[in-house]
């Protein structure tokens, strides 16, 4: 059988992809890696997607308009974002969510400890296991085949034109592709290949935790890149999050996440400081932290809070080291006393007077400090004490596949006629470092269903073609 669409994954972007391709009349192959009880990819791991819209709408209050999100978008990459893309994204995200209700995704407004987003994002009933759970069901009943167990490690691809996919000595014909295959996190050879050795002689991968699933190996994008296919983005570059260092080696996902970062201070293992704590939400920049802590030594740190910041941010999963006293605290890290307690003094003789809120960029900052903590600075001196220890976890990698508007994939600058990416593997045109929370389910969402509906378009014009070809041979026959 040669299928119109063969959609290669089995996340959010691929499950966009095979409805969008399937409401369009396409037949549609749907292959995942993982066995079904793991199907979904790291989106069965998120919780939301963030939406701009000009009024309140259903579970979002207020209005996130598109010129705020891109603001907020153009900060946490730095510059490093495909302005036409990003927009493409922003405005894709006001319009989905009928569509994803028809396919059975529900959304709830936010509760206690994400109040903050209740403006800028919208939450899945159920999280993301829910959402893959639904279009799974939709892409069934719709008459999607799907094959689990099932990782592509190869591509027919001739002259830029897609012609089948090979799992193992198995081959998939399709007039179309959409490669919706996430990232190269899983791969750790491949992560200890791009991140090298750092100054301390160490590799820094080889204590990265991955918060999401274990079957995004990149096989497809090494055959891409095996094939010409044009790359973008830095490989070192993901969405890395400081994490609970006792997180499993994989699919920790988000509840391995420690929020108290805006809350406290973080140390390294020499007891100092390396970085703002304070410098914007925590939404913002929790994305940031994971990189901050891979450039340290032993990819290992440590978050400090006092007992006042209990209570203000999503309780961890695992119990934190709890001490009376800021030197009993640095003893059960394992940390140099004298100079934590320096750390932790000079933090404190730095910190202003001012109102403390967590919900606002608040007037307490320190002076005369590097490095300067600009919100949320108060003094650590209220026990008992908290630490926590902190690991790099990434969830997805940003190197991929450069892509246009109409997620077509690219050979030499030249778009191929029938292959198109979308989701993880082309997230890297939006985002060139840096996170803002939800934005990941947007771009997914957003190029997963122009993929599909690009693959059906020139699945029909393929075969068009061929028609005609094959009556032009019949009529000289």
């Amino acid at each position: 059988m040669i299928w119109d669409v063969i959609v290669v994954g089995g996340g959010n972007a691929a499950l966009c992809s095979a409805l969008m391709a399937r409401e369009a009349g396409a037949t549609v192959l749907l292959l995942e890696s993982s066995p079904k009880a793991w199907r979904g990819g790291n989106s069965q791991h998120t919780r939301n997607l963030r939406c701009m819209h000009d009024a309140p709408q259903d579970v979002l209050v207020d209005a996130y308009p598109e010129e705020e999100y891109w603001q907020d978008l153009l900060k946490v990459t730095g510059g490093q974002t495909n302005e036409e893309l990003a927009r493409l994204v922003i405005r894709e995200s006001s319009t989905c969510r009928d569509w994803m209700r028809k396919h059975g995704v529900r959304f709830q407004p936010p509760l206690s400890g994400t109040l903050h987003v209740a403006r800028t994002n919208a939450f899945f009933m159920g999280g993301g296991k829910a959402l893959v759970n639904a279009y799974y069901r939709s892409a069934e009943n719709l008459g999607v085949d799907i094959l689990y167990d099932s990782p592509v490690d190869d591509l027919e691809i001739k002259d830029g034109l897609f012609v089948a996919a090979k799992v193992g000595d198995k081959r998939y014909e399709g007039h179309s592709v959409v490669l919706a295959c996430g990232g190269f996190e899983s791969n750790i050879d491949w992560m200890r290949e791009a991140w090298g050795q750092n100054q301390f002689g160490e590799y820094p991968a080889d204590n990265f935790l991955i918060r999401g699933t274990r079957y995004n190996m990149g096989s497809v994008l090494r055959v891409m890149m095996r094939e010409g296919a044009d790359t973008m983005g830095d490989q070192t570059q993901a969405h890395c999050v400081a994490i609970d260092a006792r997180a499993p080696l994989y699919d920790g996902g988000i509840c391995t996440r420690l929020d108290c970062v805006s809350l406290g201070v973080v140390v390294n293992k020499e007891a100092k400081r390396f970085y703002d704590e304070g410098e914007d939400f925590w939404p913002k920049r929790y994305a940031l932290w994971g990189r901050l802590v891979a450039l340290q030594r032993g990819q290992t740190a440590y978050v400090v809070i006092d007992s006042k910041a209990i209570g203000r941010f999503m309780p961890p999963v695992f119990e934190g080291v709890i001490a009376d006293t800021l030197p009993e605290l640095a003893h059960k890290l394992d940390l140099d006393v004298e100079t934590f307690m320096q750390t932790i003094n000079d933090f404190n003789a730095a910190c202003q007077p001012g109102t403390f809120d967590h919900n606002i960029q608040d007037d307490c900052f320190t002076k005369d400090l590097t490095p300067a903590k600009t919100h949320w600075a108060r003094p650590i001196n209220q026990g008992p004490f908290y630490g926590y220890a902190l690991k790099p976890g990434i969830t997805f990698t940003y190197f991929g596949l450069q892509t246009d508007k109409q997620a077509s994939v690219f050979f030499g600058g030249k778009a191929s006629p029938n292959m198109f990416a979308a989701g993880e593997i082309n997230a890297g045109n939006v985002l060139g470092k840096g996170y803002t929370a939800g934005v990941g389910m947007s771009i997914g969402t957003a190029f997963g269903r122009i993929a599909g509906t690009q693959a059906a378009k020139a699945a029909a014009r393929i075969k068009a073609l061929q028609t005609k070809q094959q009556g032009v041979a019949h009529a000289v026959a």
